[in-house]
């Protein structure tokens, strides 16, 4: 949990490329099938705009004729009047609403579909560089930051447009002198919202990073509490956690105070528009040009030509911050896969030959320090291989590579004679089976976690694999069986008993080749005699792959790699490496097993 871990939580290039324009622009697709909808708000929204403006030209009516010639009855109609068209335009806005939040949740369902969709078709190594608590942001917070951009304004634009057409129009149709006069006052209070918005837009991106990496730290310290808690670390959690609040507040503070100055402002020019009306009024009643009742009818309009601003005033931070959490959206789903499909992919359906590293080097970093160097050998189908050496000398390395899930820098990686960037990932991946050291359950039951909801997978071959690897007898002592819940991390189970869990998974999926990654390494002895003979009946016949640390467990197997720097510096039968005594297996061996007079021998 160091601070390099969110560098990426800066701006990208990627992000600053993307105009509020053009991230709008990708919403579209997502908005073309509900422009019947759309249409529909957009009717009871100018029509609720123009009854809105009926009753203050009622109230002009009002005091001019039915007040001025005593007229009760004539007034007694015009309040009526009033109040059914005040009720027609909440009728109006009320399915306006409701129908533009419907529509705003499917666009945002849809939205979260295609992003989670498009995040799971990256490479490793996009999340080797980003965050969970990042990705998380992006799918969650910036969707809901969105939609609620969408729900707020993506008709009220139009309307508010509409809204001081109309206002202006009518104030033009009864008065054109005092309107010009008012009218002045727009322009000033249009350039000032521009220019808030441009000033602040970039501090919201900027809190936008910034609750991204407040959800990433928060997530980190409290999976890893146990670990804070004993080593005493809650001082430097309570550290972090405030430093990356007080840089959030910083740039939202900047923000916050630019639109109480903002506020303030268009405030000041309200009651400058009304005193100018007010004082025009004195002139030109007495010269008759001007009626009480029109007077009464200009500052209701002109507090309503305020409504608009002051709605995109108390919502421009919203607005910010979708506008930044849509270029943050659409930043992410133009990253594409370091690792190209091919064009046409070369069909393989089951391994036939074998598997072949030719003079293959890889560096996660893209540059001199290899995690793999010049690596060639061949695996034939249906042996056994083990993958020796010390933490970090590249045994794993070698597993991440044939799964594809990066490419090499140099050689190539063929299966059956077949490079394997030629084959779909897909495809390719179909025939692996792969078991960790780290055991990873989902939500759902056992039954789901053995599948993975496999449509090939059935009831019968979930069981069978269970009781293969002996999972079956603790499974049956569950209070559901088969249909038992999976806690949060599988806490309800044994770190041995999710072993044996992820022994039913890969054989279930009966894969052609088998990868084992530090299997047994979590498992007690007992546990590990225990499924030592379901791990031989569930490779007999696969190509089998073991990275193995305890060497007790590949004793059998056809061939051992040693794999010491990135490099192959042994190979053979446990034998035949034995016998070297100075080799790095037989050491790494001895280290293992063997005690002389007290003192373990040293392995360089």
């Amino acid at each position: 949990m160091n601070t390099e871990l969110y560098e990426y939580e800066n701006i990208t290039g990627e992000e600053k490329d993307i105009s509020s324009k053009k991230a709008f622009r990708h919403l579209l697709p997502f908005l073309r099938k509900h422009v019947r909808g759309l249409s529909l708000c957009l009717v009871l929204l100018t029509g609720a705009i123009f009854l809105s403006l009926l009753w203050p030209i009622l109230i002009r009516k009002a005091i001019d004729t039915n007040i001025s010639n005593g007229d009760f009855r004539g007034l007694i109609n015009t309040v009526i009047l009033i109040g059914a068209i005040q009720v027609a335009s909440l009728i109006f806005q009320y399915i306006q609403r409701v129908r533009l939040e419907i529509i705003g949740q499917n666009v945002m369902v849809e939205l979260k579909t295609k992003l989670f969709d498009h995040i799971l078709s990256l490479d490793i190594s996009f999340f080797d560089r980003n965050p969970v608590g990042r990705l998380l942001a992006r799918v969650e917070s910036d969707t809901e930051s969105l939609r609620m951009l969408f729900t707020n304004t993506a008709v009220l634009v139009v309307g508010d447009v509409l809204l001081i057409t109309g206002i202006y129009s009518v104030m033009f149709y009864y008065h054109w002198r005092l309107a010009l006069i008012l009218f002045s006052v727009l322009p000033i209070t249009v350039i000032l919202t521009v220019t808030v918005t441009r000033i602040t837009s970039r501090r919201f991106l900027e809190v936008r990073k910034k609750m991204a990496e407040i959800t990433a730290t928060v997530t980190e310290f409290l999976h890893g509490m146990s670990i804070v808690q004993i080593f005493h670390r809650g001082d430097y959690a309570r550290r972090r956690v405030y430093e990356v609040n007080r840089q959030k507040f910083k740039h939202q503070s900047f923000a916050e105070i630019a639109f109480v100055i903002f506020f303030n402002t268009v405030f000041f020019f309200q009651y400058l528009a009304i005193a100018t009306t007010l004082f025009m009024s004195v002139i030109w009643i007495k010269s008759g040009i001007l009626t009480v009742g029109t007077i009464s009818m200009f500052i209701i309009l002109i507090w309503r030509s305020f409504d608009p601003i002051w709605r995109v005033s108390e919502q421009l931070s919203t607005i910010q911050k979708s506008i930044a959490g849509a270029k943050r959206i659409f930043a992410l789903l133009s990253q594409e896969s370091s690792l190209p499909q091919p064009a046409q992919p070369v069909a393989w359906s089951k391994l036939e030959k074998g598997i072949k590293f030719e003079n293959v080097s890889f560096s996660y970093t893209n540059d001199d320090t290899y995690a793999l160097r010049n690596a060639s050998f061949e695996i034939p189908v249906g042996k056994r291989v083990a993958l020796v050496g010390a933490t970090g000398g590249g045994k794993t390395t070698v597993i991440s590579l044939l799964l594809r899930l990066y490419d090499p820098q140099q050689g190539r990686i063929t299966v059956d004679g077949i490079d394997i960037r030629d084959i779909a990932t897909d495809e390719l991946r179909r025939r692996f089976a792969l078991v960790l050291q780290d055991i990873i359950l989902f939500p759902g039951d056992v039954r789901e976690n053995i599948s993975l909801e496999s449509e090939e997978i059935t009831e019968e071959r979930i069981v069978r694999a269970a009781q293969t690897v002996e999972a079956d007898r603790f499974i049956r002592k569950l209070p559901e069986a088969y249909r038992t819940e999976v806690s949060e991390k599988g806490s309800n189970f044994s770190r041995g008993e999710r072993q044996l869990l992820s022994f039913a998974r890969a054989l279930a999926s009966d894969p052609d080749i088998l990868l084992l990654d530090e299997a047994t390494s979590s498992v007690d002895p007992e546990t590990e005699r225990v499924i030592q003979n379901s791990l031989k009946k569930l490779m007999a016949g696969r190509t089998s792959i073991i990275v193995a640390h305890r060497l007790s467990t590949i004793l059998d197997v056809d061939q051992i790699m040693v794999i010491r720097r990135g490099e192959i510096i042994e190979r053979g039968t446990h034998t035949e490496l034995i016998l070297k005594p100075d080799g790095y297996y037989a050491k790494l061996f001895h280290l293992q097993f063997k005690n002389r007079n007290g003192v373990l021998n040293n392995v360089r």
